[in-house]
């Protein structure tokens, strides 16, 4: 079993524009051990602020009660007995702390000798010991140090090998390492040391942390430090799914992860820290699980022939068929069986027709927008507009509150409504809601609302708006187009309460 370290709470928090606010912090954390299962958190750094100080004393009033103590940790510094002292007031027994790894720090950055910096190290060390705290090392600029001063890492290691460390955590500082480089370096310190625990910790400044990680649990070390989504300063640190991924599909290797989690910890993080999960990013990307040409769906009804084992269900995840210019039959055919509809042939041709039409438009087709397609194609009534807007107004003013006056109707009758609220939709939904309240029916809750404006700068370019909803534990994805924004966003409205 490889030990993972998370420290998206502590490293993760470097991450340029982001701070986790104190129950945020405790929400991650505990999603992070008893949801995903991950070994260790570290969830800050010691000293930073009187804030942090208060966000890391709730996670570790709640780790003491739920028998997780010893897994939390936090980073501290060569500095006599502050940061222990630090950690000790916030209920913390572990700390990690941050040594230097390489020549050029300790005598550039610390001004010591290497005899001087190994026993300020030690005398922290064993300070730590009788307080009862825990101690892991790191050896800041390690990969910078096994390149230029190796006599020096193994001096400090073997300066430290007798004492009450438990684990030497070696980083790749500045993600300056490639592949061959980190099972070398790795392979080094594992055979030179064969009774110690090392960790390896990777920046993904040249987008090679995961292949470095991989390789540095291929030359022998015992665990992995990660970040959700790989958040984590200048490129970020090894992405906590791939790494996942990777471990148990391409090395062989066993986590405690419990795949099936990740996902929803990484749409957490993604809200908590306000940074986008990418597109395209492994494992929990919207688009990965997702089959974007006609041929691919084709295959996948003939005996899965473009699945890998990087199968959705494993993450808590669906594969699904993009609707679009690349679109083939199979692909609406998929989207079709998913909503339980079944259309003759010449139906059939006409809506992939017009699916492949709007995407050569540019404009995003959702598998929720199928029936409103197939109602224009078929110049029919298929999907009957129950729900529907007679006339609205909108005012936005500086320092107060928008205001919103709607008209509706609901099943032929007409309901008037108005409302304030942080911004015209706000104010707009809220008025909407008011009327369903008083007919007594139910609604959905908003969980994503994301915006596309094609760049180039025109004032008048057309408006994507795709929001999610959640109705009862059914997820609904609707989108309007517009060259208003606000429009745009109740015209996906409009489609979302119509479906339900």
């Amino acid at each position: 079993m490889i030990e993972i370290l998370d420290t998206t709470l502590r490293d993760g928090e470097q991450t340029s524009g982001v701070s986790f606010a104190a129950q945020e912090k405790l929400g991650i954390a505990r999603m992070l051990l008893e949801e995903l299962h991950v070994d260790r958190v570290e969830v800050a750094s010691a000293r930073v602020s009187e804030g942090e100080f208060e966000a890391v004393r709730k996670v570790a009033q709640w780790a003491q009660a739920n028998g997780h103590i010893d897994r939390v940790e936090v980073l501290g510094f060569v500095d006599g007995h502050t940061s222990l002292d630090w950690i000790a007031r916030a209920g913390c027994r572990v700390l990690n702390l941050l040594c230097k790894g390489s020549l050029r720090h300790c005598v550039k950055q610390l001004k010591k000798t290497p005899e001087q910096h190994l026993a300020d190290i030690r005398q922290v060390v064993c300070r730590a010991k009788e307080m009862g705290i825990a101690v892991n090392v790191y050896l800041e600029d390690w990969s910078n140090g096994m390149r230029d001063s190796e006599e020096y890492v193994y001096a400090l290691v073997d300066g430290l090998r007798d004492t009450a460390v438990r684990r030497f955590m070696i980083p790749d500082t500045l993600g300056i390492l490639h592949p061959e480089q980190a099972f070398d370096y790795c392979s080094r310190m594992t055979r030179r040391y064969p009774g110690l625990h090392f960790d390896f910790h990777a920046h993904n400044d040249y987008d090679l942390a995961v292949a470095n990680t991989f390789e540095a649990v291929r030359a022998g070390c015992k665990g992995v430090h990660v970040t959700v989504n790989g958040l984590g300063e200048r490129a970020g640190n090894a992405p906590l799914a791939s790494v996942v991924a990777v471990l148990h599909d391409q090395l062989g290797v066993r986590t405690g992860i419990r795949e099936e989690r990740i996902n929803t910890v990484s749409r957490m993080v993604e809200s908590y820290s306000g940074v986008r999960i990418p597109a395209n990013k492994p494992v929990v990307g919207e688009h990965v699980f997702t089959q974007v040409a006609g041929v691919h769906a084709d295959g996948d009804n003939k005996d899965q022939l473009y699945f890998n084992p990087l199968l959705p269900e494993r993450f808590g995840r669906e594969r699904q068929y993009a609707l679009g210019k690349t679109s083939g039959r199979a692909n609406v055919l998929k989207n079709l069986e998913s909503l339980g509809l079944d259309l003759d042939e010449a139906t059939m041709r006409k809506l992939t027709a017009r699916v492949i039409e709007l995407g050569d438009k540019k404009e995003m087709v959702t598998q929720d927008d199928l029936p409103y397609i197939i109602s224009d194609v078929l110049k029919s009534q298929h999907v009957e507009q129950k729900v529907r807007v007679i006339n609205y107004s909108l005012s936005l003013s500086r320092g107060l509150k928008s205001l919103a006056c709607i008209a509706i109707e609901v099943d032929g009758n007409e309901y008037q409504e108005s409302a304030s609220g942080d911004g015209q939709y706000d104010a707009f939904m809220k008025a909407l809601w008011k009327i369903y309240d008083r007919l007594g029916r139910p609604h959905p809750t908003l969980t994503d609302y994301q915006v596309s404006i094609p760049p180039g700068g025109r004032t008048d370019a057309l408006v994507h708006t795709v929001i999610t909803w959640d109705m009862d534990g059914r997820i609904l994805k609707t989108s309007g187009l517009d060259a208003d924004q606000t429009e745009s966003a109740i015209k996906a409205t409009f489609k979302m309460l119509n479906m339900i």
